[in-house]
């Protein structure tokens, strides 16, 4: 009988760096909270980028309504559709064999009720393949996440700023800065987790707040915006990795300049190309 030491397991569970090979599932991201486990999620859209964060040990993958803003072309993430967050959700599902892929419903998609909220969660479940889907607000949402949760359907809340909301805001503040909004920012996290939400997104939160919130939850927090004490952290793939142009949020750090990268690789190419050095003898066919 081959002896397996403790540490040795605890090495395959991690969720980063874990050896296991099956498809993570919110039992795992459960198990990882009684561990005081800190791992990473990623944004990703397409099935090339998740199947690159995938082999890199990404554990969870949200396929967020972000891609508005950095994919699409658009404003916000106020116009993204079922049908895109659908196809685009599919192709993750498809790029990936480990990492959990989240499913975010957009504005309007939930809004109406829990039975418009099952609908659409139904769909990317059947459709797409993912394993759980997102939606935003706290207390508002909790029928929402009940009725999903009752049916089978893994929810992750997101909490605090939600940029569905942007309208109503005005912009992207700081949420839960003072008394009495941090005390409304504390009720919805307990509400999301008493319907049923298995993780619960922080954005934009004092760290202070987000560092209350994760001790007075028993379901794990990710935060983006929301300092270190977080459970998770997550980011949007394009900013983490320098895609973006202009200004990125001051809670990013980027890890890679790809922006710049790719604007030189097509620049190279293109000279090769006027300067008649590509296609060259090797590149030919006779």
């Amino acid at each position: 009988m081959t002896h397996v030491n403790p540490a040795q397991k605890q090495s395959e569970k991690a969720l980063y760096g874990g050896t296991g090979s099956r498809r993570i599932t919110v039992r795992d991201i459960a198990a990882a909270k009684g561990r005081a486990e800190k791992w990473p999620m990623l944004t990703a859209y397409d099935a090339m980028t998740a199947s690159v964060f995938d082999q890199a040990g990404i554990p969870v993958l949200l396929v967020g309504d972000s891609m508005g803003n950095c994919h699409l072309g658009y404003e916000s993430t106020v116009p993204v559709t079922m049908d895109e967050i659908a196809l685009l959700s599919a192709a993750v599902v498809r790029g990936t064999r480990r990492a959990l892929v989240v499913g975010d419903l957009p504005f309007g998609s939930y809004q109406e009720g829990p039975v418009q909220a099952l609908r659409n969660a139904t769909r990317l479940i059947k459709e797409a393949g993912v394993g759980a889907v997102k939606l935003e607000g706290g207390e508002r949402s909790a029928h929402q996440i009940e009725l999903l949760v009752q049916s089978g359907i893994p929810v992750m809340a997101h909490v605090g700023l939600t940029p569905q909301s942007v309208n109503a805001y005005g912009g992207y503040p700081v949420q839960g800065r003072g008394e009495e909004a941090a005390q409304q920012l504390l009720r919805d996290a307990k509400a999301v987790q008493d319907a049923g939400a298995f993780a619960v997104v922080l954005e934009l939160v004092p760290a202070e707040l987000a560092a209350e919130v994760t001790r007075s939850l028993h379901i794990p927090t990710i935060g983006i915006g929301a300092g270190p004490d977080c459970d998770g952290q997550v980011l949007v793939w394009t900013d983490m990795a320098g895609m973006t142009d202009g200004r990125v949020p001051r809670f990013v750090k980027q890890y890679a300049q790809l922006r710049q990268s790719l604007g030189d690789a097509a620049r190279a190419f293109a000279e090769d190309v006027v300067g008649g050095a590509y296609p060259a003898e090797e590149h030919s066919f006779h």
